[in-house]
């Protein structure tokens, strides 16, 4: 039996300007969520996915994408990544310099229609559609899907796995650049992880790069352990745990990231953030939102004293 070895690095890829604000009635002003990726930014972070080619009237707190998008590009090395779910949202990333395009694709065919009022194999054929109109423009953006609800869904229930296979398969010969698999309800349990994370390696490849777990029933970072010990080394997390899926009932936010990266810590394993000013820019945020439901262990308890401070950053 092979003896695992833990990665040296991983990578939090920070998410709370879309699928955190997504799910907030108020609208933060474009200023505050400049002031969030400047100071996400500083703290080490270099993956955002600062918000969503959505129509603005579905989800005005992201009519503010392209500008987020064009100010986060002036920011040297950082990954800037946008959600877009059909393809005329894939024509306004492209247009507007991000790096990555983020796909979802649900595994559950009730959670797909309520979401995009599609079902899997329609948006599996429109992602084909954006592939193509990538190459016809000879764009550089480079194209995630997420499979949601990849361990089931409040509205189906059960999501077979052959049927998240399939559709991951399906993917990858379209030719998208990565996949990854997502808990958006929070369902999941770390041996389902564990598995399925495994099996979707053996269709994807290295092609598969993310893990997008939700907290709602308190194993998110359960789940991240799991993952991580299947191989995966790159999650979404929210500062401050907010957000969930305005069409999975009962969801809670993703993983908080500041949580995720005093576990990696707590394990010598590297983020490149800077713990101290991860927790500035949280309470900054906290500010911001206030009267808003938080969630996060370390905001409430510290750090360890047996933690010491520079061995959070790179």
């Amino acid at each position: 039996m092979s003896t695992f070895h833990w990665p040296q690095r991983v990578t939090v890829r920070e998410v709370g300007l879309r699928d955190g604000l997504q799910s907030i009635a108020r609208t933060l002003p474009t200023a505050q969520k400049l002031q969030w990726i400047q100071s996400a930014y500083d703290a080490g972070i270099r993956e955002i996915e600062v918000g969503s080619f959505v129509p603005p009237k579905l989800l005005p707190q992201l009519a503010d994408t392209a500008e987020l998008v064009a100010f986060a590009q002036t920011l040297p090395g950082l990954i800037v990544s946008v959600l877009v779910p059909n393809l005329k949202g894939a024509e306004r990333a492209m247009d507007s310099g991000a790096d990555w395009m983020l796909l979802p694709l649900s595994a559950s065919h009730a959670h797909s229609l309520a979401n995009l009022r599609k079902a899997p194999d329609d948006v599996v054929a429109e992602i084909a559609a954006m592939v193509e109109a990538r190459r016809a423009r000879g764009s550089a953006i480079r194209i995630e899907v997420g499979m949601s609800t990849a361990f089931g869904c409040t509205i189906q229930g059960e999501v077979a796995v052959d049927e998240v296979l399939r559709l991951l398969q399906s993917v990858v010969a379209l030719g998208v650049d990565r996949v990854g698999l997502a808990d958006t309800v929070g369902y999941a349990d770390p041996r389902q992880v564990g598995e399925l994370f495994a099996k979707a390696r053996e269709v994807a490849g290295d092609k598969l790069g993310c893990g997008h777990f939700h907290d709602t029933r308190g194993l998110g970072l359960a789940n991240v352990m799991a993952a991580l010990q299947a191989g995966e080394t790159r999650f979404d997390a929210c500062l401050a745990g907010i957000g969930g899926c305005p069409h999975a009932p009962g969801a809670s936010g993703n993983v908080a990231t500041e949580d995720l990266t005093y576990l990696m810590a707590s394990m010598g394993i590297k983020t490149g953030i800077d713990f101290g000013k991860l927790m500035a820019l949280r309470t900054q945020v906290a500010q911001w939102l206030a009267g808003e439901c938080l969630h996060g262990s370390i905001a409430q308890a510290g750090l360890p004293k047996i933690l010491q401070m520079p061995e959070m950053t790179a």
